[in-house]
């Protein structure tokens, strides 16, 4: 495995309580030798007002995604943190129900920023929304 922090997906789940990934449903299912796989639902929470998935949610599971996955690999997690300096997304497809799953893998990892690919799929793997969020490692506020 390439992360330097080793979690169970139930301990990096909690890390989601009370914030907006647990209002989204956002679950993380998988760990992988270099990469993260989470669902998110596509409902009345995730829905922009014509039924569809809205852009917004896609990005807050590609943010999420791309946090968890640079949170995995800061050696001093006492004292450093990720935090998100740029994002984007391309809506390649649409949705109005079921899930999407989001596959975050590294596009290059340097000791100050991390680059993530995340990929979005349907039920039905159907590449709903591919994005690239960049992750700057800072020092954690006291």
């Amino acid at each position: 495995m390439i992360w330097k922090q080793q979690f169970t997906v139930e301990e990096l789940q909690a890390f989601a309580r009370g914030s907006l990934l647990e209002h989204l449903d956002i679950k993380l299912l998988e760990i992988g030798f270099d990469y993260l796989v989470a669902r998110m639902p596509v409902d009345h929470r995730t829905h922009q007002p014509f039924g569809f998935l809205h852009g917004g949610a896609s990005a807050a599971l590609a943010e999420s995604m791309g946090s968890f996955a640079s949170m995995l690999m800061i050696e001093e997690p006492d004292k450093k943190m990720p935090v998100g300096i740029s994002i984007n997304a391309n809506h390649l497809n649409s949705v109005r129900e079921g899930n999407v799953f989001a596959r975050v893998q590294p596009v290059k990892i340097g000791r100050t920023i991390h680059v993530w690919r995340i990929d979005m799929t349907d039920d039905r793997e159907r590449l709903i929304c591919t994005s690239r969020l960049t992750v700057m490692v800072v020092d954690r506020q006291r």
